[in-house]
């Protein structure tokens, strides 16, 4: 169904440094939550009173967290919804608030993600009820044994081996991947880890789950990450904050579908189908080709779920993702920079913040404000975040160009 939509803006961002769990004292969701929020209405040059409505996402927490972070900014009565839809949490925040200003319900909301987490890999918090990941599970191990390791570094370790059969790739791939976003990191102040390690170090770093050694693996962070959304009305109405508007072309969010569990393929298990769908759904939307994209800040949690998601994004060809890589078409001086934050290898995965801080970066690289870590000639950046359970979103942005006309579009 074809109807008018209202065009959505990002007008601020903000973000505090990605931590290890514990490292910086005082640092508890609501701190991180006023950090970030206040650094993007600082951003955005607003006040907290525009705010009409507010999603927070978080994993782990108890209830209303996005009450308890937000209370301390301005008891103004202000509608918080909590969002949790695993790693892909904050986007899912992002993609809600873009949903409500795009339907018109609402002129002006604030997207907020953060995380606290405990040290070490990720553990289920429930053991008396279906865990959300079984059939996902139940679908890997009818093809590989489970071991071991941490189950995510399982499941995308096995998605690995998978690609290398099917395409007869070599290890070394996904090693480079984590080797260009190790050295994205190092220009990135809020990045977790900004040491560049040789592809030897990446390589020899103890095995978590082959191929995947630890190098290759997002760590566990807290930290936190916001943006404004707003209508094109709000901006006719407040126009000093057009210096600083971002388009968001298109959002769109696919679940899982049965060919997740029915393929035998444990790239389906951890999302394939579910990038590639949600992202033809943004192309379409924007109008825009994978061509046109220049920079792409792209849910890494694992090296090999970057290489195989280079396929469902349509950066390039099936199959041909191992030489996009050794060409070097993924960096600067390539076809397009992903992720010039360093990514969640090296930036870090607060999974609540996750989405945003994609959101953030994007942002800045569009309005020429990444300094070191710069994309020459960024006109549309692409977000994806991935989250198993399942959820992935897909996100266009262009810098905000207020002379063209409005367009209708499908919401």
């Amino acid at each position: 169904m074809s109807r008018a939509v209202n065009r959505v803006f990002v007008i601020g961002v903000g973000m505090t440094k990605f931590e290890k769990p514990g490292r910086r004292e005082n640092f508890d969701y609501p701190d991180m939550a006023k950090e970030s929020v206040t650094n993007a209405i600082k951003d955005a040059g607003i006040s907290y009173k525009d705010f009409e409505q507010a999603f927070v996402g978080y994993v782990y927490g108890d209830s209303t967290c996005g009450q308890r972070a937000l209370y301390p900014l301005g008891m103004t009565g202000l509608p918080i919804i909590n969002v949790n839809n695993n790693c892909s949490t904050g986007a899912s925040a992002l993609y809600l608030a873009s949903k409500h200003v795009a339907g018109g319900l609402a002129d002006c909301v604030l997207a907020l993600g953060f995380e606290k987490m405990q040290r070490g890999s990720l553990t289920s918090q429930f053991n008396d009820r279906t865990n959300p990941m079984d059939k996902h599970i139940e679908s890997m191990t009818e093809k590989y044994d489970f071991e071991s390791g941490p189950a995510a570094a399982q499941m995308f370790g096995n998605a690995g081996r998978d690609y290398m059969k099917k395409y007869n790739v070599s290890p070394d791939v996904f090693a480079k991947i984590a080797w260009k976003n190790h050295k994205h990191s190092v220009n990135n102040p809020y990045s977790q880890f900004r040491d560049e390690y040789s592809l030897e170090q990446i390589k020899n770093s103890p095995m978590v789950h082959d191929p995947l050694t630890k190098l290759q693996c997002c760590p566990t962070s807290d930290g936190s990450a916001a943006a404004i959304i707003v209508s094109e009305s709000y901006i006719e109405k407040h126009p000093e904050v057009r210096k600083t508007a971002v388009e968001i072309l298109a959002i769109e969010m696919a679940t899982d579908m049965a060919s997740t569990f029915d393929s035998n393929d444990c790239m389906r298990i951890v999302g394939y189908d579910m990038s590639k769908k949600a992202a033809d759904k943004a192309y379409a939307k924007a109008g825009v080709k994978p061509s046109d994209v220049q920079v792409v800040e792209l849910h890494d949690c694992f090296s090999a779920n970057e290489l195989i998601t280079y396929e469902a994004l349509g950066l390039c060809g099936e199959g041909k993702a191992g030489e996009y890589v050794e060409r070097g078409d993924n960096t600067y001086g390539g076809k397009c920079v992903v992720n010039p934050s360093g990514g969640l290898i090296s930036k870090g995965h607060p999974l609540g913040a996750t989405g945003l801080a994609q959101c953030a970066e994007l942002c800045w690289q569009l309005r020429n404000q990444a300094d070191k870590r710069q994309v020459k000639n960024a006109r549309i950046a692409l977000q994806h975040n991935i989250g198993l359970g399942g959820a992935c979103v897909v996100g266009i942005y262009r810098l905000a160009a207020f002379n063209k006309p409005r367009v209708d579009s499908k919401l």
